[in-house]
């Protein structure tokens, strides 16, 4: 008997587009097991949320899928919202139409980390995607009432702790939710320069100073252009981040 620990594992693989032998592989387990737990036995539903959510068991652990995790925290801070006042709590998180494979990656972490299923709403220039679970509170504890410029945003101990192995993914949910890379120009005596730039804005303090702290974690070098506005402009700065970030696609 495999542990929930190692089928949640198998399911996070598959929702991140595994195939069933490359999962099977890498967690050593029998092709016919893997296929069974997430072909022909898919999780149910009502038991999913309270099955993988790693903090509501007797010894919480880490999430399946870490990397999966910090991602998905990274765009909740960004552009996500989470709903506590209907009966099933939704998490849901707006994606803008320009970015199709930013909404593929978004449904995809939602899977990996808690979601069963995912709905895509269509809005006007952009699509929620979302995801009801009971369990949805106990990862997010940043949720409240409000903005999240008008509250604070702490982390938990345990989200830190995930997030300092996990920055590099954390700092690309920042960046592919309120962050953008663009071509800089300046023209200095007559010739014009042109160079890659990252930015992100956000009005809230704390959010602002995790992306400071996820960007010094790996030694990256930014500044302040104005009081909502972070910079990341150095050359050799801007090719650390393209390896954890890169463009929105």
């Amino acid at each position: 008997m495999h542990p929930p620990e190692m089928r949640a594992r198998a399911r996070a693989l598959r929702a991140r587009g595994h195939n069933i032998r490359s999962v099977a592989r890498s967690l050593s387990l029998p092709y016919t097991t893997v296929w069974h737990w997430c072909v022909d036995r898919p999780e149910p539903a009502t038991l999913g949320s309270a099955v993988r959510c790693f903090r509501c068991r007797p010894d919480p652990g880490n999430p399946p899928d870490p990397a999966a995790y910090a991602y998905l925290l990274g765009l909740y801070l960004g552009d996500g919202h989470l709903v506590t006042t209907d009966r099933v709590p939704v998490l849901r998180v707006y994606c803008a139409d320009a970015w199709p494979h930013l909404i593929d990656l978004c449904d995809a972490a939602m899977r990996a980390v808690l979601a069963n299923k995912v709905q895509r709403i269509q809005k006007r220039g952009c699509v929620a995607v979302q995801s009801t679970a009971r369990h949805w509170p106990c990862l997010f504890p940043q949720h409240g009432p409000g903005r999240k410029h008008e509250r604070p945003i702490v982390l938990a101990d345990w989200q830190r702790e995930i997030l300092s192995a996990n920055a590099g993914h954390f700092l690309r949910g920042l960046f592919h939710s309120d962050g953008t890379r663009f071509a800089n120009r300046v023209t200095v005596r007559g010739r014009q320069y042109v160079y890659p730039r990252y930015m992100f804005s956000n009005r809230s303090a704390d959010i602002m100073a995790l992306c400071q702290w996820a960007l010094d974690l790996l030694g990256i070098a930014w500044r302040m252009n104005s009081r909502w506005s972070l910079s990341v402009a150095r050359r050799d700065a801007v090719a650390a981040l393209d390896r954890h970030v890169g463009p929105k696609t």
